[in-house]
């Protein structure tokens, strides 16, 4: 009778505190875990498909929210939580808290919470600007741009495969890469985009086209897509690639850029392409 009484009182505690749990609101808990976490892709003119500025725009999406996030397929962060290093410079994955944080505001009718409790807005970029330079590294010495695709208002998905040629007169050594799209507009469409770069007299090493359909769609050669030496890749979030002293990636006049860009429809037609600044 007394283990009885005593887990008896154990459950009725637990349930308590429990039911005790201050709600969470969007304005004071989930908010500042979106400017963290969402606000980069999940705005006007980007590639997310929905904004996550305000509670007027996250609120229809609440339970597609909790289902993204509890499964941990937003934001995209693909490290296995259960095995190997996980600790990560850049880590945009979400922690426990901030999951269970999100889930209990579902649960709770998604409720907008004290506008007094609203944090400031985050400053975000409003246009295609090179992060470097943002950073204060300067302007890139060679932009190597991609021709650009017109992506059609309704359309499946696109892997855009141009050349480019590299103006070089003399070989040099690259400290620091960047890949953006072409235009403002077409980071609306440009899901990512990278630059392989095509070794003089590799012939083989070389795959250009357009392919239309599901992923890894118009890889048919085998092992010679990833014979080629990747330069940089980018997606929206994607920083600049900045190599350690005395470390680089040698350009040597006649080498080329193969592009392989990852290009899908957004209800308007886009035309726009990525280029890289070395």
């Amino acid at each position: 009778m007394l283990i009885r009484s005593l887990l008896l009182s154990v459950t009725i505690t637990a349930l308590c505190a429990a039911g005790n749990q201050p709600k969470a609101t969007f304005n004071k808990d989930v908010l500042p875990i979106m400017q963290k976490h969402c606000q980069n892709c999940h705005r006007s003119g980007e590639v997310a498909p929905m904004s996550l500025i305000t509670y007027q725009e996250a609120r229809p999406w609440a339970r597609s929210i909790k289902e993204r996030v509890a499964s941990r397929q937003m934001p995209p962060w693909h490290i296995d939580k259960s095995v190997g290093v996980q600790k990560f410079k850049n880590d945009m994955s979400l922690s426990e808290d901030q999951i269970e944080t999100i889930v209990r505001w579902v649960d709770a009718g998604a409720p907008q919470g004290d506008p007094k409790d609203l944090p400031a807005p985050k400053p975000l970029v409003t246009d295609n600007e090179w992060k470097a330079v943002r950073d204060g590294f300067g302007p890139p010495d060679l932009v190597v741009k991609s021709p650009e695709y017109t992506m059609p208002a309704q359309h499946q998905d696109v892997w855009f495969r141009p050349m480019s040629d590299i103006p070089l007169a003399e070989s040099r050594w690259v400290k620091l890469v960047e890949i953006r799209p072409t235009n403002l507009k077409s980071r609306k469409i440009i899901h990512h985009s990278i630059a392989y770069l095509v070794l003089n007299n590799d012939p083989e090493a070389v795959n250009t086209g357009t392919a239309t359909g599901p992923a890894r769609a118009g890889f048919d050669d085998g092992d010679l897509v990833n014979r080629r030496p990747q330069l940089m890749e980018w997606a929206i979030g994607k920083g600049y690639d900045l190599y350690r002293p005395g470390t680089g990636k040698l350009l040597v006049p006649g080498e080329k850029i193969s592009w392989d860009q990852h290009i899908h429809a957004v209800g308007e037609e886009v035309t726009g392409g990525s280029e890289i600044g070395v």
